[in-house]
């Protein structure tokens, strides 16, 4: 997916995976890698075939079910342990309760060449915005740039995942997504969830290493929320409010009346506030699709925006720029206990190099939620790699 060139290509060096910005710098690195050591290992082309075989057992045609695979393999290779393959099973749970429509394709909404909305009609989302970005990349050819507006679609997955592959060809994408059936994050001022955590995703070249980033509007998630539930942990600051309005750090607040706080937390978020106004608009108010309509849970609005630097001042010019921003961010003196100041991405592709090479960790409770799956529908699962 990645470079361009589906899950099992090579990345070359020069080239970036996604990873969000947070974290210190080199020592975390090393300290997840070293973690991974421990961790049983998969072949990406394996875990595709067996995850795009589920799918299909389950009706979803070959060709969704592939492209369905490879977007939550490729979110686990960046890393991204909470959209990879653990949300299998529950994408399967739609499937059985007819929540995700398995065929045909998005119903046209208008269609202006360089403006494009769909009702998704809830197909699986990744395939939906993987189509879509195609779509972009060549109209973009035409058009310079080119908007695509997706309501009532399933889940996308990790966002991430998309501008990479539109950064490699030396193209802009800028990709917003919301949850329209979600309100666990309180606006700047309020105690009581009411938009989503409303992420987005850009990714663009640089001449060198692109940069790709994955950020939300919320100071953390509901999937991280349920992680920590489930591990007995607490976050590592106060990015919650309990039902009286009270800043805490116990994840089981956010199901128990509470809310996230939107990014910049009790002083500064005024700032994550209006940027989940602004996705939300484009999500939800672009297609024409989303809360007013009582959305489902999983269910979501897409914004993408895809935008070739040769239809402006050209690509050298743009990589002229993005690359002296890119080394001088670089070259910035790291603050205490940070080894040294990194691109959003450059995480995502150390993770992504090494799964390729030496097989993907698959965080604990994932391949044992697959088994049951693999079990009914017949499906076999791959063997761990040898230690």
């Amino acid at each position: 997916m990645s470079a361009g060139r589906g899950i099992t290509g090579n990345v070359s060096e020069g080239r970036d995976g996604a990873g969000r910005v947070h974290g210190p710098g080199g020592r975390a690195v090393s300290a997840a890698l070293e973690q991974q050591a421990a961790t049983p290992r998969y072949p990406a082309t394996a875990l595709v075939g067996s995850a795009a075989a589920l799918f299909a057992a389950a009706g979803v045609p070959a060709d969704k079910a592939r492209v369905m695979a490879e977007v939550l393999v490729e979110s686990d290779l960046m890393g991204h342990i909470t959209h990879g393959l653990g949300l299998l099973p529950k994408y399967m749970d739609d499937i059985a309760a007819g929540v995700m429509t398995l065929e045909g394709e998005p119903a046209v909404l208008s269609d202006r060449g360089a403006c494009l909305t769909w009702d998704g009609r809830g197909l699986p989302g990744g395939w939906l915005t993987m189509k879509a970005l195609d779509i972009a990349m060549e109209r973009v050819k035409t058009h310079g740039t080119v908007s695509i507006a997706i309501g009532n679609s399933h889940h996308i997955g990790c966002l991430a995942v998309y501008p990479a592959k539109a950064a490699a060809r030396g193209l802009l994408c800028i990709l917003h997504s919301s949850a329209p059936g979600t309100a666990s994050v309180a606006p700047f001022g309020a105690r009581q969830g009411v938009l989503a955590p409303d992420p987005m995703a850009a990714g663009f070249p640089t001449g060198g290493t692109p940069v790709v980033l994955d950020i939300s509007a919320s100071i953390t998630t509901n999937n991280m929320s349920l992680r920590l539930i489930r591990e007995g942990k607490r976050f590592p600051h106060q990015w919650l409010l309990d039902a009286e309005g009270n800043p805490s750090d116990d994840p089981n607040v956010v199901f128990q009346g509470g809310a996230i706080q939107p990014a910049g937390g009790l002083d500064h978020g005024q700032k994550g506030y209006g940027w989940a106004l602004l996705t939300e608009a484009l999500t939800q108010g672009l297609p024409g699709h989303g809360r007013a309509d009582g959305a489902r849970n999983m269910m979501a609005g897409v914004f993408l925006q895809v935008i070739d630097p040769e239809a402006f001042a050209g690509l050298s010019a743009f990589e002229r720029q993005t690359g002296h921003t890119a080394a001088a961010c670089r070259a910035a003196a790291p603050r205490p206990g940070i080894g040294r100041v990194r691109l959003p991405g450059e995480k995502g592709l150390a993770h992504r190099d090494d799964a390729l090479e030496q097989g993907v960790p698959l965080a604990p409770g994932i391949m044992e939620g697959l088994r049951p799956l693999a079990e009914r529908h017949g499906v076999a699962l791959p063997e761990p790699l040898p230690a």
